[in-house]
């Protein structure tokens, strides 16, 4: 059984971050619950393609968008608009002990499943909401979006090629990081108040912003500029406090070099061929390193560039030089080390294949992650849980069904 086993979470949430929460939550062995709307569902349903291959090679409807941030939850169809169905949420989240939640500021207090509001009917609710830009401020009821985020953020001003290289500008980054680290602080606080209500009795609502999460992990680079007073550059793939610490060339192929202290400079200069280097006073501390960074790049380049990548990564490997490759995917699937890990597994779908995953990184020695459902398909579970956890007969869903509450198909 997961360390989670027996906690129940409500989730309201949909895209990304709020759903790669509840995810994580559910690898950990919570039951998630994902209340979606009839026959629409979590927006990124349709955020394809990709799309899961079916049985007989077609694409199914499950995206490979969705797919990524929803295994391990049950799928409920309820429109919470109408009165029947909030009052079908209220019931749910009173038998919760969490609830995850990313709509607009007072969106779902006109339904009247607010923190205040179900607080009230759960007293030890545990009540995570997630938008753009908090529950108060001046931003409060914008729409927040990862690449937004990333630019008001900070983090393109110090992503990508400095201004004047070849593709030089702002950046964003490949994946929507705002959002994935805002579902990792949601776990944390969730986790942390879920500690407290089982403690006291006592739950309480987490005021989770993603612009606030972008400034809070800027972390080095926010700590240089409010320590030294000076604007981060963009750098490409090179460190700001660090040198060499960037992707360098070779004969062929580029490739990461982490030098990361004086005694591995030393050692990469013998490496080269070049050993005076570690001598030279522009380069005998990192510091000198830093402040004589363009100097030193272009002369490491020039005999980089002498071998191959690698014979390099071999070389420096064997004495403890920090060094990698630049893989693509489908390198870094095969990757034997990403293999040994169990990084990828399969879930078998309910379409009748069996779908690919990526897995939780966590290893617990005594409590493992645990794998038992895919993706759920739209409504999938809505009549097994009213039933379950409300006692509603057939009779009951049928009206339901019928008046629009839930999918007539569920």
């Amino acid at each position: 059984m997961g360390p989670l086993a027996g906690v129940r979470v409500l989730d309201l949430s949909r895209i990304l971050a709020g759903p790669w929460a509840t995810q994580i939550l559910a690898d950990l062995g919570a039951e998630v619950i994902k209340i979606e709307r009839p026959g629409v569902g979590d927006d990124t349903r349709r955020w394809g393609p990709p799309w899961l291959t079916g049985p007989q090679g077609a694409a199914s409807a499950e995206s490979a968008y969705y797919l990524s941030a929803n295994r391990g939850k049950r799928s409920v169809t309820i429109d919470f608009t109408l009165p029947a169905g909030a009052e079908l949420v209220r019931q749910l989240a009173g038998q919760s002990q969490i609830l995850v939640e990313n709509y607009k500021v007072g969106a779902l207090a006109r339904h009247g499943l607010d923190y205040a509001s179900l607080i009230r009917l759960n007293p030890a609710l545990v009540y995570c909401s997630i938008t753009g830009y908090g529950q108060t401020g001046p931003y409060a009821e914008r729409a927040g979006y990862d690449a937004a985020i990333q630019a008001q953020g900070g983090l393109m001003s110090i992503t990508g090629e400095p201004d004047g290289a070849p593709g030089g500008g702002p950046q964003k980054v490949g994946v929507a990081v705002s959002d994935l680290m805002t579902g990792m602080y949601a776990v944390v606080g969730i986790l942390a108040a879920l500690r407290h209500s089982e403690a006291t009795g006592q739950g309480q609502q987490i005021d989770l912003a993603l612009l606030d999460t972008q400034v809070g992990w800027l972390a080095n680079q926010a700590m240089n500029y409010l320590v030294g007073g000076e604007l981060p550059q963009r750098h490409g793939t090179a460190h700001p406090n660090i040198v060499p610490y960037q992707v360098m060339p070779s004969a062929d192929d580029s490739f990461m070099l982490a030098v990361g202290n004086d005694a591995q400079f030393r050692k990469l200069c013998s490496a080269i061929g070049a050993p005076e280097l570690a001598d030279d006073p522009r380069y005998a501390s990192n510091a000198d390193r830093v402040v004589h960074r363009s100097a030193l790049i272009a002369t490491l380049s020039a005999e980089l560039r002498r071998r191959s990548a690698a014979d390099w990564l071999r070389e420096f490997e064997s004495i403890g030089i920090p060094c990698a490759p630049v893989q693509s995917l489908d390198q870094v699937f095969a990757d034997e080390q990403v293999q040994a890990r169990g990084m990828r597994f399969e879930l078998a779908h309910a379409s009748g294949v069996e779908v690919p995953m990526v897995a939780n990184p966590l290893k617990f020695s005594e409590t493992a992650v645990q794998y038992d459902r895919a993706p759920p398909l739209l409504g999938a579970d809505t009549r097994a849980v009213l039933s379950e956890r409300l006692g509603l007969d057939e009779a009951a869903l049928d009206r339901l069904a019928a008046s629009g509450v839930i999918d007539s198909t569920a």
